[in-house]
Order: structure tokens, then sequence, then C-alpha cells
């Protein structure tokens, strides 16, 4: 497999205490980081998701659990659990666990409890216990609901593994209190923390071998406080004073952060600011800031224009995600980007404009960005690396055998678990090309979720009321009748219905005829090489099971290879089979099968172009 060249990070400076190292520097290009390849081979690294997977709604938030669960919430109250299989994943349990939003979510250190907070006013426990090839009848329960009388926010399990009480923190979202529970227990607070914040607490993470938790409110202030009452400093750490620290970082910047996560050694941990978009890494022990990455749009557009840019997008493109970020910019999803550590702590994965990017965080390079050539804006990201069948230690004899049922069970399967802005799907990236995966039949999008007869109707009505269901090609030797497809293929047909409301179309030639095969139009230089879509650029190929060239009469692009879509289309006159999953069929032909049969049988030249004159006169969309 190809790896992409790697490139600098958007905007970096390296931080080593207080002496800020270019990321430029002359001394820059001999910082290696010591077997770096074995380290991105148990990293995911096609380009494109594997598959996909639904909601009814769009999704909040994804976790997984050291227990090999993966768990998927959405807008409206749902959560999913998911096992991490051999390759791949599968559905556990569904449950409709809030009547509201869901403000937030807290997966335990050990991995067995998960707790998660609405709107509703209410916080739900669940169980996630792992027994090996799970059972449903005894795994992912829900154990505990505590009612509680203001909004939560921010969440967080705040106990070490094995500790007799599981305690719970939950902030007010309206207030600067955080609440500390039993999340086993009666639902009573054990204490109330009101001195510790001065603003709305936003985001909290607690450190198993800090035993600390690190918190940070709207105004930018950043905390360490002990899990046990006072919630003073812990005595873990290296510091008695915030200001030997870094933490005033955000305060100083004007923002905070909206996302807290440790490396696996917990040795350091990542921020994603809201506001400034700035990727921030500090020490814990010291509070010091060490890497500082600079994802805001308008450093990102001035890297785009100076062709700079790790990756440099198509203007088009690039305006669209442009514009889609300023969107997200005022969205109340904008705090659910977070960035994650490798299990090495070595790399960095954090969603941007570009897609998901890789940064050694030793080198300062970008090794790769993930879903670069995808539409989505991803924005909650979960690491797997673990090896799913490897439950038990592994003995020196184990080590040393050659067995294949051994090193099949210490196989890993690294795959990276992403939702997506305004989207009602999450996305598993893998180290397989979406096309090598034999059980998703060529639909990678999964659709685990079957809409409501009322939905399916709206749908097919709504198509059929922006684009139309017929058309009518007049063309000089009479008119032809062709029936739509907006459902199977609705750019395909989109953009053939605006180029026709738009009189594209009128007087074009037909420029290409084929006896017993087909007739082509749809360029206005009239020799096969024009035309263009009406988004100024080539579209992709919509291919649907249901539509196939097995009879005459199919309506279908031309293109000059795959996704190379513009305005070019043709009508076949023999049944085409070989066509399939090369060219996107949007209509067929119902009358007019006479013309058809006049053009197809119209003198040529040597080029296959009529020696006489044949154009198409206009065309009527019909609903």
């Amino acid at each position: 497999m190809h790896r992409c060249r790697r490139g600098s990070a958007s905007a970096v400076i390296a931080w080593h205490g207080h002496a800020s190292i270019a990321a430029c520097s002359p001394y820059a290009r001999w910082i290696v980081l010591a077997h770096e390849e074995l380290y991105l081979e148990q990293l995911p690294w096609a380009e494109m998701y594997e598959c996909s997977y639904m909601h009814r709604d769009i999704l909040c938030t994804v976790d997984m659990t050291k227990t090999d669960f993966i768990i998927t919430t959405s807008i409206d109250g749902h959560l999913k659990f998911w096992k991490k299989m051999d390759e791949g994943i599968e559905f556990v349990k569904h449950y409709r666990a809030h009547l509201g939003e869901i403000t937030g979510t807290s997966v335990s250190a050990d991995g067995t409890l998960f707790a998660s907070t609405a709107v509703d006013k209410a916080v739900k426990v669940f169980d996630v216990i792992n027994f090996g090839k799970y059972c449903c009848d005894r795994c992912c329960h829900m154990i505990n609901i505590i009612n509680i009388d203001y909004v939560p926010g921010s969440i967080c399990w705040i106990h070490r593994r094995g500790q007799a009480q599981a305690l719970l923190a939950c902030a007010d979202r309206d207030s600067n209190t955080i609440h500390v529970y039993d999340g086993r227990g009666d639902g009573k607070p054990l204490h109330t923390i009101t001195q510790l914040h001065h603003a709305t607490v936003c985001t909290m993470k607690y450190n198993p071998v800090y035993d600390c938790v690190i918190s940070a409110d709207t105004s930018g202030m950043v905390e360490y406080w002990n899990p046990q009452s006072p919630n003073e400093l812990p005595s873990t750490v290296d510091f008695e004073y915030k200001s030997a620290t870094d933490l005033y970082e955000f305060k100083k910047c004007k923002s905070y952060p909206c996302s807290i996560n440790f490396s696996p050694d917990y040795e350091q941990f990542v921020t994603m600011g809201v506001s400034d978009r700035q990727v921030r890494v500090f020490k814990v022990s010291t509070g010091r800031m060490t890497r500082k990455y600079d994802e805001a749009l308008e450093t990102i557009s001035e890297m785009q224009q100076a062709g700079t840019a790790f990756y440099k997008l198509d203007d088009m493109e690039f305006g669209r995600r442009l514009a889609v970020d300023r969107e997200l910019e005022s969205s109340s999803q904008a705090h659910l980007m977070n960035a994650v550590f490798d299990e090495s702590g070595h790399f960095l994965l954090y969603p941007t404009l570009l897609g998901i990017k890789v940064v050694n965080t030793h080198t300062n390079r970008v090794v790769q960005i993930l879903g670069k050539g995808e539409s989505y804006r991803f924005m909650t990201l979960a690491l797997y690396q673990g090896a799913p069948q490897k439950k038990a230690a592994v003995t020196l004899a184990m080590a040393a055998s050659s067995n294949p049922l051994v090193k099949e069970k210490e196989k890993k399967d690294p795959t990276l678990i992403c939702t997506a802005y305004k989207r009602n799907r999450f996305f598993l990236f893998t180290r397989r090309d979406p096309e090598s995966n034999a059980s998703h039949q060529g639909d990678r999008d999964i659709f685990n979720e079957k809409p409501t007869r009322e939905e399916q109707s709206l749908a097919v009505a709504q198509l059929a009321k922006e684009f139309g269901t017929r058309a009518i090609i007049r063309t000089t030797l009479g008119d032809i009748h062709i029936q739509l497809f907006p459902k199977e293929a609705p750019k395909a047909v989109e953009n053939f219905v605006t180029h026709a409301k738009n009189n594209y179309y009128d007087n074009l030639l037909v420029h290409r005829v084929i006896k017993n095969f087909m007739i082509q139009t749809g360029d206005p230089f009239g020799d096969g090489t024009g035309g263009e879509s009406i988004w100024g650029r080539d579209f992709e190929d919509e291919f649907h099971p249901d539509l196939k060239h097995d009879r005459p009469y199919v309506v279908s692009m031309a293109n000059a290879g795959p996704n190379t879509n513009g305005s070019q289309f043709f009508i076949t006159t023999v049944a085409t089979p070989w066509l399939d999953n090369k060219h996107t069929i949007f209509g067929r032909a119902i009358a007019g099968f006479d013309v058809i049969h006049r053009i197809e049988k119209t003198p040529t030249d040597k080029l296959d172009k009529p020696l006489e004159d044949i154009k198409m006169i206009n065309i009527d969309i019909k609903q």
C-alpha cells in the first residue's frame, strides 16, 4: 500500500518548556522517531472510510471502551452498543435512553461503566461487561438512573479500578457547580464543588495514574483537582502554583477547550480549542504545553492560496468545505470535536477541514490525512488498536509457536471510529479499502436503520417535486419520452434537469451514433470533448443495484472514466450489460422508440458522427 508523502502540520509551534523551536528550523529535518514505520503499521491508513452505520438522528458522540465496546449516541437521546470483532463491528444493543439531546458521556477508566446525561435532567448508568464473544443477555445493562434538578453538562467517572465507590462527577450546564455521585448509589450527591471554577465547566477528564481530574470552564480556566474532598491540587504533580505552568494559555488566547483526552500512558493530554481552532498538547506532571497546532480557518485559507498545504484541494471544493466550517463555528455541535493519541503516544489524530490529520508529535510532521477525499466534515473520534481475539496473556511457548491459530488471535485491526457534522452515520477508517470488503457488496454505507413509510414517501415525493419524474427530449426527428430516477441517481437527475431548465441542451447535436449500441448527445462542442456539470466540475458515479443495462432504451451518463460525469448522456438501443457499474443510469425511455431507432439508423462517418445534423430542439421536464 502506498502512503502519501509527509508534510508539515498546518502551522506548528514546538514548545520545550519556554524555549520555542520553529518547525522549519534547519535542525528539524534531522529529528526522527525510532521505529516510526512499526507505529504506523498499527494505525488506520486507508484514505477512504471502509463502511458506515446509521442512527435515526444526527450523532453526538462515540466512545471506545477498554473492553472492546463502541458506544454511539445521537441527538434524539438514543444509545447504541457495538462490539469490535476480528474485522469490523457488530451491533449489540439499542437504548432509547433519554427524552432529549444528550449533553455528555463518559467511560470509566477500567472500561466497565458508561454514563450519559441529557437535557431531560437524567443521568443513565450502564454496566459494560466483556464476556469474550459477547452475549446480549449479560452485557450492556442499564443499572442506575439518577434524576437531578438541573440540566447537566459535562460528565466524568473519577475513580480508579477496584475502588469501592464508582464516583461520577456531573457539571451543571447553567452554573459553575460540579456534583459528585456514587454511580451505583441512590442518586444523592456525595459532595458538591462550588469554589473550583467561576464559569460553566465544559469538559472534564480523570487521570487514574495521577489520581486527578483535569477540568476546564468556558472562561478558559483549567484546573487540576483530587476526586476526594476537599478536591485540592493532587500531590502527584510536579507543581504547586498554576503560574509555573502553561494552563493560563486558554485564558490568554480568550478561548477554552471543548475536549480533553489523555495519552495511553497518561503522561500527556491534548485539547481542542473551540473558538481559536488550536490543538494543544500538555505534559500532565508539569502542566507545560509541548505542542501547539494551528487549524484556524484563516491559516488554512492562506496555506491553500499559497500552495503550501500538505494536501491542496480544488478551489471549488475548498470553498464548499470552508462554508461548512464557518457554519460549524456557530453551531452547537462545534464543542463535539476532539483529538486522540495513538497507543504509542507519539501520534495525534484530530479532525480538520481537510480531513482527519495524523501528526507525528515527535517530528512535528503530518504523516497522513484520512478521509481527505470524502465530502463529510468529521467531528468526534475514537481509536481502536487492539487485537479483538487476544484476551489472555501470551506465554513464552505461545510467542515462540508458529501455530497459525495463535498468530490469528494476535492479529490487530486498527480502526478509527468517527462522527460527521449533521450526519446520522458514524464512519470506520481501517487499513482496508472499501472495495476490499466483500461483505458490503459494493455498498459501504450500511442501512441498519429502516426508514418509516412516512419518511420513504416524503423522500420520494420531495425528490419528484424538486427534479421531476419525466422528460421529453424534442429532436429534429421526433420526441423521446424518458422516465427519470431521482431516488436512485439524485445527482445525475439534478444535473440533467437543471441543464434542461437552463436551456443548456437546446440545439445540441446528436454527435455520436453506433448502430446496435447507442446514440449520444449533450456536448455543446458537438464532438464528444466538451460539456460540464451544473457544479462546474465532474461529479461522482451513482450505481444502484436495481438499475442495470439489461435492456434497450436505458439513459446513462457518458464519462471519461470513474467519477468524470459532466453533461453528456446516451440512450442504448440494445442490452449492454458490460456497462453496469461503469456508467450512471438515471432514466429509461418509455416512448418514442421509433425516433430512437430512426436516429440509430442514420448514416455516419468514420467517427460515428451523423452525416446529416440531428439536433435536440429542447427538453421539457414534467412532474
